[in-house]
């Protein structure tokens, strides 16, 4: 199997080195350089599976490098590494066309758990087409009008209920992340966004309940995982 390759963008050498190191280790095959023009070069000349970009560097920021990255391919997975944890930093993240965000000091599993998760999503994504409706066991949901209909019995979603649904149906039998559902909506993966998603996961269970066969789990530790 051909080993995942990595554009790594981080001016720090010593932390540089350090995940390089470590990724070549989990067998993955990175390319280190120490500033964002350098990198923006490397992206055009080489092909990458997945970009890690620190935000803070000489020549070309992160966020800079990102929409330039994603100019060339816009479905490259982008995960910025950075220091910068204000909320409009992570909201400009994920306008830079981030598909996900990690605070330093972070640990390197954590790390390879998320590249992992991202180049999952990144595969299925690849092989569906977007849906405007689906089928829920004995439910039709009409994502564009975010109607959740049961034997003609129709139930009008709030936007946050419909965009939480048609992630978990996306994923339906499999584990919706919890940190990807978070950031895909609530942009913010904190504490209070967090209790907030549980919160309408109830909802969803409850309007769910008229089928019998349809449960919505808990996965300790990962996330979701709708069963229809």
């Amino acid at each position: 199997m051909k080993k995942v390759s990595i554009l790594l963008a981080e001016d720090d050498p010593n932390l540089g080195q350090l995940l390089k190191n470590y990724l070549t280790l989990k067998e993955y095959e990175p390319t280190l350089v120490t500033d964002g023009a350098q990198a923006l070069k490397l992206f055009r000349k080489d092909k990458f599976t997945l970009c890690l970009l620190d935000v803070m560097m000489p020549e070309m920021d992160g966020f800079t490098l990102a929409k330039e990255i994603r100019a060339l391919d816009p479905n490259i997975p982008v995960i910025f590494l950075t220091a910068k944890n204000l909320k409009q930093d992570v909201i400009e993240g994920f306008k830079s066309g981030a598909d996900d965000y990690i605070t330093k000091p972070f640990s390197m599993e954590e790390l390879v758990y998320r590249i992992e998760a991202i180049l999952r999503r990144s595969t299925k994504r690849e092989s569906e087409a977007p849906m405007d409706h689906y089928n829920i066991g004995e439910f039709t949901f009409d994502v564009s009008k975010q109607m959740l209909t049961f034997k003609g019995q129709s139930q009008k979603l709030t936007t946050k209920e419909s965009e939480l649904l048609e992630l978990l149906c996306r994923n339906r039998n499999q584990v919706l992340e919890r940190n990807f559902a978070l950031k895909s909506i609530w942009i913010d993966d904190n504490y209070f966004n967090a209790r907030s998603m549980d919160v309408y996961i109830t909802k969803l269970r409850k309007y769910l309940s008229k089928d019998s066969k349809i449960e919505i789990l808990n996965i300790h530790g990962k996330g979701y995982k709708l069963l229809c």
